[in-house]
């Protein structure tokens, strides 16, 4: 392997270590003994969900291919995923805050022990099935889990500014440094071990049923909006009303599907974008390298809301750097001569994207607990799981879209779409800000006049 990888690889490796062992005092936030085991039970748990989910991504194309499924095959599964989070998410996350968040967490676990079990089968029906329980736990995953915590956090009297220390903590550890030993560990059960491609499947459930049964023994229920004769319509009526009639709301679910739909999109993208010709690249090291670009990017993200910096200004700049780095494709693709040689080495072109596309990664890394921070501020408590899971409906359906449209394009122009979004993101950000200031000014306005309204009856 070519000695461009290692460097890359180490020089992240040293930065994120640095940063990690480096933490002053103000990059230090005093907490209370309760607080921290309630976060390390948190995380603990969070880390074994995301374990589940990352154990199965390396080998799930591979083993739809080994069943002999082509690729249009492959692909309708993927968008069945896809679309069964963007039909089910918004009944699911209604039920979690009708029936009970920790209800719901334990749902996402059985629903995706159920998935990976239908990955045993060869029958396309059977991993149909499997994929519609897959988009189903990918909503409660996204949603419930966070909702429990921020519902569970206040409820406890904890101080508001320490949930961006758990945030922060779960996104290193669940989204970066588990990342990385789940795709060592599938790597070593499917191929160093000769299980085969369905054996991470049956670790992650595994994995799942251990973090059921913490939070089964562990965690307490906590709920939306119980109101009585409030069904399923009255609780979309409800989260509907709350993002028309609050632009803050509004404003952050669009952000959040511009991001995350193009960062979605770069996961179908980028090995092709890195070997345009066939060229011969370590797709899992990598990977690995994305992941701790992601771990690098939490660091920053985790020492930025200690010293409460204004989450609405930073990711202004994280969304602006996040459209240039997805716009290198199409820059390098212009102005880099294009490697002739099949089957060659990364070329130097592919080598200036790898280093954009790890930046777009520590983007990614900063954006998810920042992002949590923002929804903890502005979504009700009361239709919270609801609210996300409507945010989720146009990415999946973007997502849906260029899976279906992935070979019509170009993929400069599908690098190019991403670039304008973000950049859109980057907009929409600085019109939060704004709105977010004057709704604070508005608010403090207020309460200045309602203290002076009894010394002038």
């Amino acid at each position: 392997m070519e000695i461009f990888y290692y460097l890359v690889f180490g020089g992240l490796s040293a930065v994120v270590a640095g940063l990690e062992l480096g933490k002053s005092g103000k990059d230090r936030v005093a907490t209370t003994t309760a607080f921290n085991a309630f976060k390390n039970n948190y995380v603990l748990v969070y880390s074994l969900m995301m374990s589940g989910d990352w154990l199965q991504g390396p080998y799930v194309y591979y083993l739809y291919s080994q069943y002999g499924f082509d690729k249009g095959d492959i692909g309708r599964l993927f968008i069945a995923g896809f679309g069964s989070s963007m039909l089910f998410g918004t009944i699911v996350g209604s039920l979690a805050d009708r029936q009970g968040r920790k209800r719901a967490c334990i749902t996402y676990c059985v629903t995706y022990i159920l998935s990976c079990i239908t990955k045993h089968s060869p029958q396309y029906r059977v991993l149909l099935l499997g994929r519609i329980l897959g988009g189903v736990a990918t909503s409660l995953l996204f949603s419930a889990f966070e909702s429990w915590l921020v519902a569970e956090h206040n409820k406890r009297g904890y101080d508001p500014q320490w949930l961006s220390i758990t945030f922060s903590k779960a996104i290193f550890l669940g989204n970066g440094l588990i990342a990385i030993i789940a795709g060592l560990f599938a790597n070593l059960l499917a191929d160093n071990l000769g299980f085969g491609p369905v054996a991470p499947f049956d670790a992650a459930a595994c994995f799942l049923a251990i973090g059921m049964a913490i939070i089964m023994s562990s965690w307490s229920e906590n709920y939306g909006d119980q109101s009585e004769g409030k069904d399923l319509m009255s609780q979309f009526k409800v989260a509907a009303k709350a993002i028309a009639s609050d632009e803050k709301i509004a404003l952050l679910g669009a952000i959040q599907s511009l991001f995350e739909g193009s960062m979605y999109t770069f996961v179908f993208l980028w090995t092709p974008a890195l070997s345009p010709n066939d060229e011969d690249i370590p797709h899992g090291f990598i990977f690995a390298t994305f992941m701790l670009s992601s771990m690098l990017g939490s660091s920053i993200a985790s020492r930025l809301l200690a010293r409460k910096m204004k989450v609405e200004g930073y990711m202004q700049i994280v969304f602006a750097v996040s459209a240039f780095t997805l716009f290198l494709p199409v820059a390098t693709s212009l102005l880099v001569p294009a490697s002739s040689v099949k089957g060659s080495g990364i070329s130097f072109g592919g080598s200036l994207q790898l280093l954009g596309f790890c930046t777009f990664e520590s983007c990614v890394g900063i954006f998810w607990p920042s992002i949590m921070k923002m929804r903890s501020q502005y979504i009700p408590e009361e239709a919270r799981s609801t609210i996300m899971n409507f945010f989720r409906i146009p990415l999946n359906l973007f997502v849906c879209v260029v899976l279906y449209n992935v070979n019509a394009f170009p993929i400069t122009v599908m690098f190019g779409m991403c670039s304008i979004f973000l950049f859109m993101a980057a907009i929409l950000q600085r019109r939060l800000m704004v709105v977010a200031d004057l709704h604070k000014l508005s608010t403090k306005s207020q309460e200045m006049t309602g203290e002076d309204e009894p010394l002038n009856p």
